[in-house]
C-alpha cells in the first residue's frame, strides 16, 4: 500500500523555519498502532493523518510517542497540502477531529485557523513547574491540556532552561511559558517532554490557551505573537470569544509516499 505524504515547515514564510509537520494522506482510516509507528518513524514533533471522504476530510495527529487531541501546526500543514496540492478551490476547508469542527480559512498566502478557545483556572505552581522551568512563575493557570505560566518578559522566557526529566512529571500534555514581546504583543514557548516532544519550535494548540488570556490582558482582540524557540515562529491571533483565530504561513519541504 502507497500512502502520499508530505512535509511542511507551517507558520513559517521561508524554508527551515517554523514547526515541521507530517502530513499522510491513507485511503481509509489506519489502526492506531499503524499510525503511531508512522510517527515515531518520522520522529517531527507531528503527523497529522487525514482521510477525504467526498467533502468530509478527517484528521488526527500523532506525536513519536503518543496520540494528541489537538495540534494546530499539524493542521495548517494539512490545509495547506489541500489547497496548494490537491486541486481545492474553496477558501475554506472544514476537518473533522476529537476537538470537533476545525476551520481553516485561506486568505492570500495566509491560513487561519478557527480553533476552540481554551478555559483557564488559575492555580499554585507545582513544585515540579517551578523547579521544572528552574523560575517561579508570576501567574501559573491550567487550561484544557496544559499548564500556562506566566513570566514578566521576553528576556526571561528566552532564557529559561528547563529541565526535561522534571517537567515530564507533569500530569499534562506540556507547559506553555509566556510574557509581553519586545516586538510583538507576546511571546511564547512550548515544553511537552511527557508527550514526546522537549521543546515545539511553534505551538498552534497552545495559541488556543494563549489568545484567550493576552488578549484579556491587553484588551486587544487582534494580537500578534512570536514562539521565541530555535527555529522560531510568527502568528497572527484574534480572539472570538468561544473560538479564536490563529494565522500563519506554510511552506512545502517535501512530498513523497509511505510503502505498507
Amino acid at each position: 500500500m502507497k500512502i502520499p505524504i508530505y512535509q511542511i515547515d507551517a507558520f513559517a514564510g521561508r524554508l527551515f523555519s517554523g514547526n515541521p509537520a507530517a502530513v499522510a494522506f491513507p485511503k481509509s482510516e489506519l489502526p492506531p498502532e499503524t499510525m503511531q509507528a508512522i510517527a515515531s518513524e518520522n520522529n517531527l514533533a507531528e503527523t497529522a493523518f487525514v482521510v477525504i471522504d467526498g467533502k468530509n476530510y478527517q484528521i488526527c495527529w500523532f506525536t513519536p510517542t503518543v496520540e494528541v487531541d489537538l495540534c494546530g501546526h499539524a493542521t495548517l500543514a494539512a490545509a495547506h497540502v489541500i489547497f496548494n496540492h490537491l486541486g481545492y478551490s474553496d477558501d475554506t476547508v472544514l476537518f473533522s477531529s476529537k476537538s470537533g469542527p476545525l476551520y481553516v480559512r485561506k486568505e492570500e498566502k495566509v491560513l487561519y485557523l478557527n480553533f476552540p478557545a481554551d478555559t483557564l483556572h488559575e492555580v499554585e505552581p507545582s513544585a515540579d513547574i517551578i523547579n521544572g522551568l528552574g523560575a517561579r512563575p508570576i501567574e501559573t493557570f491550567r487550561g484544557r491540556d496544559d499548564y500556562l505560566a506566566i513570566f514578566e518578559n521576553e528576556k526571561t522566557i528566552s532564557s529559561l532552561s528547563p529541565d526535561m526529566n522534571i517537567l515530564c512529571r507533569i500530569p499534562l500534555r506540556g507547559v506553555i511559558v509566556s510574557g509581553p514581546g519586545c516586538e510583538s504583543d507576546f511571546v511564547s514557548r512550548f515544553f511537552a517532554p511527557q508527550s514526546g516532544i522537549p521543546e515545539d519550535p511553534v505551538t498552534g494548540s497552545a495559541h488556543t490557551t494563549l489568545i484567550p488570556y493576552w488578549s484579556k490582558k491587553l484588551e486587544k482582540q487582534n494580537l500578534n505573537a512570536k514562539q521565541i524557540s530555535k527555529r522560531g515562529g510568527e502568528l497572527v491571533c484574534k480572539d472570538l470569544d468561544k473560538r479564536v483565530e490563529i494565522g500563519g504561513r506554510a511552506v512545502t519541504y517535501l512530498e513523497g509516499e509511505i510503502s505498507l
